[in-house]
Parts: structure tokens; C-alpha cells; sequence
């Protein structure tokens, strides 16, 4: 069963909306995560993967984020990507911008 998530300190869920509008997001609480189109779906799944964003919150909170981009990408039909490809990829593109 999706538990509920906390609110974090180091965002503002007005951004959220002022960015996305009233989107869905797999993170209503702090709106996070969009999950309103295709595309979205599939960065919502891929950024939730990512150590540094997965960090900020409990793994309770990490499951429930991933429950609701797989049922948004079912709901749509929506193919999400390998996230370790991903993860791979932007380690990759962080490096060679330190150069």
C-alpha cells in the first residue's frame, strides 16, 4: 500500500506547479515528478533512479514514487526505460562536463 510522503524542506512545491501546472505528479506532496504525459513518465522514472534524487527521501516514499510512474506508464501504455542505462549515461555526461 502507497504510503504518504513527507513534505522536503529543500523544495517548493509552488515550483512545481508553476512549471508543470496542475499536472500529476508521482510526488503530489512536494510536486515532483509529473507523470501527466508520456514523456514525462519516462524522466519521472529515470530521475527517481538517480542516487541523489532517490536520497531524499525514505525508501518507503522511493517505493511509493515508483508505484505510481508504473501505473501512470501501464495506464498510458508507456515503455519505461532501463534505469540503470540511464544512471550510466548521466555519469557519463556529468564527467566529460568536468573536463
Amino acid at each position: 500500500m502507497p504510503r504518504k510522503i513527507h513534505r522536503r524542506r529543500d523544495t517548493n512545491p509552488r515550483q512545481g506547479l508553476a512549471k508543470y501546472g496542475k499536472a500529476t505528479f508521482a510526488d503530489p506532496v512536494n510536486k515532483k515528478y509529473p507523470i501527466d504525459t508520456p514523456g514525462r513518465i519516462k524522466a519521472a522514472w529515470a530521475y527517481i533512479h538517480q542516487p541523489a534524487n532517490a536520497a531524499k527521501y525514505t525508501d518507503e516514499e522511493v517505493r511509493t514514487i515508483k508505484i505510481r510512474i508504473r501505473r501512470a506508464a501501464k495506464a498510458r501504455k508507456v515503455t519505461l526505460p532501463d534505469p540503470d542505462e540511464f544512471v550510466e549515461l548521466m555519469a557519463r555526461v556529468r564527467k566529460r562536463g568536468r573536463r
